[in-house]
Protein backbone atom coordinates (compact mmCIF):
# COMPACT_ATOMS: atom_id res chain seq x y z
CA UNK A 1 0.00 0.00 0.00
CA UNK A 2 0.84 3.69 -0.63
CA UNK A 3 -0.07 6.72 1.66
CA UNK A 4 0.30 9.99 0.32
CA UNK A 5 0.00 12.80 3.22
CA UNK A 6 0.76 16.36 3.80
CA UNK A 7 4.43 16.04 1.74
CA UNK A 8 4.84 13.08 2.30
CA UNK A 9 4.13 9.13 0.86
CA UNK A 10 4.61 5.97 2.92
CA UNK A 11 5.07 2.91 0.83
CA UNK A 12 4.81 -0.37 2.72
CA UNK A 13 6.12 -3.08 -0.22
CA UNK A 14 9.50 -1.17 -0.22
CA UNK A 15 9.81 0.27 3.65
CA UNK A 16 9.95 3.48 2.04
CA UNK A 17 9.53 7.19 3.73
CA UNK A 18 9.51 9.91 1.17
CA UNK A 19 9.17 13.87 2.04
CA UNK A 20 9.02 16.29 -0.39
CA UNK A 21 10.45 13.82 -3.25
CA UNK A 22 13.40 12.12 -0.92
CA UNK A 23 13.43 9.91 1.21
CA UNK A 24 14.12 9.76 5.00
CA UNK A 25 15.76 6.95 6.65
CA UNK A 26 13.36 5.56 10.01
CA UNK A 27 14.12 2.86 12.03
CA UNK A 28 11.46 0.09 12.50
CA UNK A 29 9.40 0.96 15.15
CA UNK A 30 9.06 4.24 13.85
CA UNK A 31 7.97 3.02 10.56
CA UNK A 32 5.72 0.42 12.22
CA UNK A 33 4.09 3.64 14.53
CA UNK A 34 3.36 5.96 10.81
CA UNK A 35 1.35 2.40 9.68
CA UNK A 36 -0.47 1.73 12.26
CA UNK A 37 -1.65 6.07 12.53
CA UNK A 38 -2.02 6.28 8.69
CA UNK A 39 -3.79 2.90 8.76
CA UNK A 40 -6.67 4.47 10.70
CA UNK A 41 -6.35 7.89 9.49
CA UNK A 42 -9.78 9.29 10.63
CA UNK A 43 -9.84 8.22 14.89
CA UNK A 44 -7.49 8.13 17.60
CA UNK A 45 -4.97 5.63 17.76
CA UNK A 46 -4.60 5.02 21.51
CA UNK A 47 -1.46 4.22 23.77
CA UNK A 48 -2.18 0.38 24.57
CA UNK A 49 -2.54 -0.12 20.41
CA UNK A 50 0.91 1.70 19.76
CA UNK A 51 2.25 -0.78 22.22
CA UNK A 52 0.55 -3.41 20.45
CA UNK A 53 1.34 -2.81 16.93
CA UNK A 54 5.03 -1.34 17.69
CA UNK A 55 6.25 -3.24 20.44
CA UNK A 56 4.45 -6.48 20.51
CA UNK A 57 3.03 -5.51 23.78
CA UNK A 58 6.10 -6.11 25.58
CA UNK A 59 6.32 -3.52 28.74
CA UNK A 60 7.94 -0.29 27.72
CA UNK A 61 8.93 3.09 29.54
CA UNK A 62 6.97 6.37 29.00
CA UNK A 63 10.03 7.96 27.67
CA UNK A 64 10.77 5.06 24.72
CA UNK A 65 7.50 5.42 23.69
CA UNK A 66 7.61 9.36 23.82
CA UNK A 67 10.88 9.27 22.11
CA UNK A 68 8.98 7.11 19.05
CA UNK A 69 6.64 9.70 18.67
CA UNK A 70 9.33 12.42 18.60
CA UNK A 71 11.07 10.41 15.91
CA UNK A 72 8.25 10.13 14.10
CA UNK A 73 7.40 13.75 13.81
CA UNK A 74 10.57 15.09 12.91
CA UNK A 75 10.63 12.41 10.29
CA UNK A 76 7.54 13.37 8.63
CA UNK A 77 8.29 17.14 9.21
CA UNK A 78 6.67 17.85 12.15
CA UNK A 79 7.15 18.43 15.77
CA UNK A 80 5.33 18.62 19.55
CA UNK A 81 5.11 22.67 19.69
CA UNK A 82 3.37 22.51 16.22
CA UNK A 83 1.44 18.74 16.06
CA UNK A 84 0.60 19.97 12.37
CA UNK A 85 0.82 16.46 11.40
CA UNK A 86 0.68 14.16 14.12
CA UNK A 87 -1.86 15.22 17.31
CA UNK A 88 -1.46 14.12 20.61
CA UNK A 89 -4.46 13.89 22.77
CA UNK A 90 -3.96 14.18 26.38
CA UNK A 91 -3.98 10.98 28.35
CA UNK A 92 -5.71 9.21 25.28
CA UNK A 93 -3.36 8.80 22.03
CA UNK A 94 -2.79 10.03 18.91
CA UNK A 95 -4.67 11.23 15.83
CA UNK A 96 -3.51 12.37 12.19
CA UNK A 97 -3.77 15.79 11.70
CA UNK A 98 -4.00 15.67 7.96
CA UNK A 99 -6.14 13.77 5.35
CA UNK A 100 -4.48 10.83 4.02
CA UNK A 101 -5.09 9.22 0.70
CA UNK A 102 -4.23 5.48 0.42
CA UNK A 103 -3.60 3.74 -2.44
CA UNK A 104 -3.08 -0.25 -3.56
CA UNK A 105 0.50 -0.68 -4.94
CA UNK A 106 1.64 -2.42 -7.89
CA UNK A 107 1.00 -5.49 -6.33
CA UNK A 108 -2.45 -4.82 -5.94
CA UNK A 109 -2.69 -5.31 -1.85
CA UNK A 110 -5.91 -4.29 -0.24
CA UNK A 111 -4.75 -3.98 2.48
CA UNK A 112 -1.84 -3.25 4.55
CA UNK A 113 -0.18 -6.67 5.73
CA UNK A 114 1.13 -6.16 9.58
CA UNK A 115 4.09 -5.68 10.91
CA UNK A 116 6.29 -9.20 11.49
CA UNK A 117 9.82 -8.93 13.15
CA UNK A 118 12.26 -9.85 9.72
CA UNK A 119 12.99 -13.66 9.27
CA UNK A 120 16.95 -13.93 10.87
CA UNK A 121 19.72 -14.34 8.31
CA UNK A 122 21.00 -17.65 7.96
CA UNK A 123 24.09 -18.81 9.74
CA UNK A 124 27.38 -20.36 7.73
CA UNK A 125 30.39 -20.77 9.11
CA UNK A 126 34.02 -20.32 8.42
CA UNK A 127 37.51 -21.34 9.88
CA UNK A 128 40.27 -19.62 10.94
CA UNK A 129 44.04 -19.59 10.34
CA UNK A 130 43.90 -21.82 13.86
CA UNK A 131 40.91 -23.97 12.52
CA UNK A 132 38.52 -22.08 14.51
CA UNK A 133 35.03 -21.98 13.62
CA UNK A 134 33.40 -18.26 13.06
CA UNK A 135 29.79 -17.72 12.77
CA UNK A 136 28.87 -15.42 10.02
CA UNK A 137 25.31 -14.15 8.65
CA UNK A 138 24.23 -11.66 5.72
CA UNK A 139 21.31 -9.23 5.14
CA UNK A 140 20.13 -6.77 2.84
CA UNK A 141 21.14 -6.55 -0.55
CA UNK A 142 23.52 -4.35 -2.53
CA UNK A 143 27.29 -3.76 -2.43
CA UNK A 144 28.86 -5.46 0.39
CA UNK A 145 29.26 -3.23 4.12
CA UNK A 146 31.20 -5.06 6.60
CA UNK A 147 29.98 -4.88 10.55
CA UNK A 148 33.52 -5.90 12.29
CA UNK A 149 32.34 -7.01 15.50
CA UNK A 150 33.72 -6.93 19.68
CA UNK A 151 33.69 -10.11 21.73
CA UNK A 152 30.01 -10.40 23.30
CA UNK A 153 27.98 -10.59 20.62
CA UNK A 154 25.71 -13.14 19.02
CA UNK A 155 24.04 -13.53 15.97
CA UNK A 156 20.65 -15.19 16.74
CA UNK A 157 20.06 -13.56 19.80
CA UNK A 158 21.20 -9.73 18.53
CA UNK A 159 18.79 -10.14 15.71
CA UNK A 160 16.13 -10.62 17.96
CA UNK A 161 16.58 -7.74 19.32
CA UNK A 162 15.13 -4.51 18.02
CA UNK A 163 18.04 -2.27 19.51
CA UNK A 164 20.43 -4.21 17.88
CA UNK A 165 18.72 -5.03 14.46
CA UNK A 166 17.52 -1.49 13.84
CA UNK A 167 20.80 -0.07 12.38
CA UNK A 168 21.74 -3.27 10.31
CA UNK A 169 18.14 -3.20 8.81
CA UNK A 170 18.74 0.32 7.55
CA UNK A 171 21.96 -0.06 6.00
CA UNK A 172 20.82 -3.56 4.55
CA UNK A 173 17.97 -1.53 2.69
CA UNK A 174 21.27 -0.31 0.49
CA UNK A 175 23.89 -2.79 1.10
CA UNK A 176 24.39 -7.09 1.77
CA UNK A 177 25.92 -6.58 5.97
CA UNK A 178 27.99 -9.29 6.87
CA UNK A 179 28.22 -9.76 10.59
CA UNK A 180 29.92 -12.38 12.53
CA UNK A 181 30.57 -13.88 16.20
CA UNK A 182 34.15 -13.63 16.70
CA UNK A 183 35.70 -16.97 17.33
CA UNK A 184 34.79 -18.28 20.61
CA UNK A 185 31.71 -16.29 21.85
CA UNK A 186 28.35 -16.42 20.69
CA UNK A 187 27.24 -19.10 18.03
CA UNK A 188 31.10 -19.08 17.24
CA UNK A 189 31.72 -21.75 19.98
CA UNK A 190 32.19 -21.20 24.10
CA UNK A 191 35.95 -22.14 24.13
CA UNK A 192 36.84 -18.24 25.08
CA UNK A 193 37.99 -15.57 22.37
CA UNK A 194 41.23 -14.45 20.71
CA UNK A 195 42.30 -11.61 23.10
CA UNK A 196 44.55 -10.39 20.68
CA UNK A 197 43.78 -7.92 18.26
CA UNK A 198 45.85 -8.65 15.45
CA UNK A 199 44.18 -12.46 15.82
CA UNK A 200 41.14 -10.98 15.58
CA UNK A 201 41.66 -8.86 12.53
CA UNK A 202 43.04 -12.07 10.96
CA UNK A 203 39.93 -14.09 11.81
CA UNK A 204 37.80 -10.69 10.35
CA UNK A 205 39.96 -11.46 7.17
CA UNK A 206 38.97 -15.32 7.52
CA UNK A 207 35.28 -13.80 7.17
CA UNK A 208 35.68 -12.06 4.41
CA UNK A 209 37.12 -14.55 2.45
CA UNK A 210 34.73 -17.18 3.22
CA UNK A 211 32.42 -14.75 1.85
CA UNK A 212 33.88 -14.32 -1.59
CA UNK A 213 34.45 -10.42 -0.77
CA UNK A 214 37.31 -8.65 -2.05
CA UNK A 215 36.19 -4.85 -1.26
CA UNK A 216 33.52 -3.59 0.87
CA UNK A 217 32.44 -0.71 3.31
CA UNK A 218 33.63 -1.45 7.11
CA UNK A 219 31.47 -0.38 9.73
CA UNK A 220 32.80 -0.67 13.29
CA UNK A 221 31.27 0.97 16.84
CA UNK A 222 32.83 1.35 20.07
CA UNK A 223 34.98 -1.23 20.77
CA UNK A 224 35.09 -3.09 17.82
CA UNK A 225 36.91 -0.22 16.37
CA UNK A 226 39.90 -1.58 17.65
CA UNK A 227 39.70 -4.89 15.68
CA UNK A 228 38.38 -2.53 12.02
CA UNK A 229 41.41 -0.72 12.57
CA UNK A 230 44.09 -3.35 12.72
CA UNK A 231 42.07 -5.20 9.69
CA UNK A 232 42.42 -1.64 7.65
CA UNK A 233 45.52 -1.03 8.24
CA UNK A 234 46.92 -4.78 7.43
CA UNK A 235 44.38 -4.73 4.31
CA UNK A 236 43.84 -1.43 3.18
CA UNK A 237 42.78 -1.93 -0.85
CA UNK A 238 40.40 -4.45 0.91
CA UNK A 239 38.45 -1.36 2.71
CA UNK A 240 36.67 1.03 0.43
CA UNK A 241 35.13 2.94 2.92
CA UNK A 242 35.43 3.26 6.76
CA UNK A 243 32.88 4.01 9.40
CA UNK A 244 33.87 4.77 13.06
CA UNK A 245 31.24 5.45 15.91
CA UNK A 246 32.17 5.83 18.93
CA UNK A 247 35.67 4.65 19.13
CA UNK A 248 38.79 5.44 20.36
CA UNK A 249 42.17 5.83 19.65
CA UNK A 250 44.28 4.91 23.24
CA UNK A 251 42.64 2.80 26.18
CA UNK A 252 42.53 4.12 29.80
CA UNK A 253 45.90 3.31 30.22
CA UNK A 254 46.96 5.95 28.15
CA UNK A 255 45.12 8.75 28.86
CA UNK A 256 46.09 11.62 31.53
CA UNK A 257 42.62 10.59 33.71
CA UNK A 258 42.38 6.98 32.14
CA UNK A 259 42.91 4.98 35.03
CA UNK A 260 40.62 7.05 37.33
CA UNK A 261 37.87 5.24 35.57
CA UNK A 262 39.25 1.82 35.24
CA UNK A 263 37.82 0.22 38.59
CA UNK A 264 35.02 1.83 38.89
CA UNK A 265 33.86 0.33 35.36
CA UNK A 266 35.26 -3.20 36.31
CA UNK A 267 33.71 -3.45 39.30
CA UNK A 268 30.10 -2.46 37.70
CA UNK A 269 30.83 -5.33 35.45
CA UNK A 270 31.52 -7.98 37.93
CA UNK A 271 28.37 -7.10 39.81
CA UNK A 272 26.07 -6.77 36.84
CA UNK A 273 27.55 -10.63 35.53
CA UNK A 274 27.54 -12.05 39.57
CA UNK A 275 24.12 -10.49 40.22
CA UNK A 276 22.15 -10.16 36.71
CA UNK A 277 18.86 -9.21 38.66
CA UNK A 278 19.97 -6.97 41.41
CA UNK A 279 19.57 -3.18 41.59
CA UNK A 280 23.03 -2.72 39.72
CA UNK A 281 22.23 -5.45 37.12
CA UNK A 282 22.56 -2.57 33.96
CA UNK A 283 24.96 -0.12 35.51
CA UNK A 284 27.58 -0.72 33.63
CA UNK A 285 25.85 -0.21 30.15
CA UNK A 286 23.86 3.06 31.89
CA UNK A 287 27.57 4.46 32.14
CA UNK A 288 27.70 4.19 27.94
CA UNK A 289 24.23 5.04 27.46
CA UNK A 290 23.02 7.67 30.73
CA UNK A 291 20.23 9.01 28.09
CA UNK A 292 18.61 5.87 27.33
CA UNK A 293 15.93 4.87 26.50
CA UNK A 294 15.90 2.56 29.55
CA UNK A 295 14.26 -0.37 27.85
CA UNK A 296 16.88 -0.40 25.10
CA UNK A 297 19.77 -0.01 27.93
CA UNK A 298 18.19 -3.31 29.91
CA UNK A 299 17.97 -4.68 26.98
CA UNK A 300 21.59 -4.36 25.73
CA UNK A 301 22.79 -5.18 29.32
CA UNK A 302 21.03 -8.69 29.01
CA UNK A 303 22.41 -9.41 25.81
CA UNK A 304 26.05 -8.92 26.90
CA UNK A 305 25.54 -11.24 29.56
CA UNK A 306 24.17 -13.75 27.69
CA UNK A 307 26.90 -13.67 25.15
CA UNK A 308 29.95 -13.63 27.16
CA UNK A 309 31.07 -14.72 30.41
CA UNK A 310 32.37 -12.51 33.14
CA UNK A 311 36.15 -13.61 33.46
CA UNK A 312 36.07 -13.20 29.63
CA UNK A 313 34.51 -9.90 29.28
CA UNK A 314 37.10 -8.51 32.19
CA UNK A 315 40.16 -10.02 30.44
CA UNK A 316 38.79 -8.29 27.02
CA UNK A 317 38.41 -4.99 28.67
CA UNK A 318 41.83 -5.29 30.67
CA UNK A 319 43.02 -5.99 26.94
CA UNK A 320 41.21 -2.61 25.73
CA UNK A 321 42.54 -0.51 28.35
CA UNK A 322 45.99 -1.03 27.17
CA UNK A 323 45.78 -0.54 23.76
CA UNK A 324 46.91 2.38 21.33
CA UNK A 325 46.33 2.37 17.92
CA UNK A 326 48.26 5.63 17.18
CA UNK A 327 50.75 3.58 15.08
CA UNK A 328 48.29 2.02 12.95
CA UNK A 329 46.04 5.36 11.67
CA UNK A 330 48.51 6.08 9.44
CA UNK A 331 48.38 2.69 7.64
CA UNK A 332 44.76 3.47 6.93
CA UNK A 333 43.91 5.50 3.24
CA UNK A 334 40.65 4.88 2.34
CA UNK A 335 37.27 7.70 2.53
CA UNK A 336 36.73 7.68 6.70
CA UNK A 337 33.74 8.91 8.51
CA UNK A 338 33.97 9.36 12.47
CA UNK A 339 31.26 10.22 14.59
CA UNK A 340 30.94 10.70 17.97
CA UNK A 341 28.81 11.79 21.05
CA UNK A 342 30.32 15.34 22.35
CA UNK A 343 29.52 14.62 25.96
CA UNK A 344 30.62 11.32 26.38
CA UNK A 345 32.21 10.40 29.65
CA UNK A 346 33.09 6.70 28.98
CA UNK A 347 35.32 7.55 25.75
CA UNK A 348 35.95 11.41 25.32
CA UNK A 349 35.44 12.86 21.91
CA UNK A 350 39.16 14.07 22.48
CA UNK A 351 39.93 10.57 21.35
CA UNK A 352 37.70 10.57 18.51
CA UNK A 353 39.70 13.69 17.69
CA UNK A 354 42.75 11.58 17.91
CA UNK A 355 41.56 8.82 15.19
CA UNK A 356 40.22 11.80 12.81
CA UNK A 357 43.71 14.05 13.06
CA UNK A 358 45.78 10.10 12.72
CA UNK A 359 43.62 9.25 9.66
CA UNK A 360 44.57 11.14 6.18
CA UNK A 361 41.49 13.12 5.08
CA UNK A 362 39.06 11.63 7.56
CA UNK A 363 35.60 13.21 8.39
CA UNK A 364 34.64 13.91 12.37
CA UNK A 365 31.10 14.96 13.26
CA UNK A 366 30.02 15.23 16.72
CA UNK A 367 26.39 15.28 18.27
CA UNK A 368 25.13 16.92 21.60
CA UNK A 369 24.37 13.54 23.60
CA UNK A 370 26.05 11.83 26.33
CA UNK A 371 25.54 8.10 25.13
CA UNK A 372 28.55 6.65 24.14
CA UNK A 373 26.54 5.25 20.53
CA UNK A 374 23.50 5.82 18.95
CA UNK A 375 20.01 3.56 19.77
CA UNK A 376 17.08 3.72 18.19
CA UNK A 377 14.47 5.50 20.46
CA UNK A 378 16.88 8.60 21.08
CA UNK A 379 16.26 11.81 19.83
CA UNK A 380 19.81 12.19 17.46
CA UNK A 381 19.11 8.32 16.45
CA UNK A 382 17.86 9.54 12.95
CA UNK A 383 20.83 12.01 12.82
CA UNK A 384 23.50 9.30 12.86
CA UNK A 385 21.47 7.56 10.75
CA UNK A 386 21.20 10.61 7.53
CA UNK A 387 24.92 11.14 8.17
CA UNK A 388 26.07 7.53 7.63
CA UNK A 389 23.62 6.77 4.83
CA UNK A 390 24.95 9.99 3.49
CA UNK A 391 28.40 9.41 3.53
CA UNK A 392 27.58 6.10 2.25
CA UNK A 393 25.99 7.39 -0.81
CA UNK A 394 28.80 9.47 -2.35
CA UNK A 395 30.72 8.31 -4.78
Amino acid sequence: MIYRFDSCLLDTDRHVLMRAGDAVPVEPQVFDLLLLLLSHPDRLVTRDEIVEAVWQGRIVSESAISARIASARKAVGDDGKAQRVIRTVARRGLQMAVPVEVEASDTGDAAPKPATPPQAPRIRYARTSRDRPIAWAVNGDGPPLVCANMIGTDLEQDWALHANRAMWEILGERHSVLRYDPAGTGQSGEDGPELDFDRQAEDLHAVVEAAGLNRFVLYAESGSVLTAVHFAARYPDMVRKFVIVGGYAEGWNHRRTGASGTPAMMEMIRESWSNPTGAFASSFMLAYLPEGPLDVVHDLANSMRNAIDRENELALRELQHRTSLLPLLPQITCPTLILHGRRDAVHPVSEARKLAAGIAGAELMTFDTANHLPVPGHPLWSDYVTAILDFLGRD
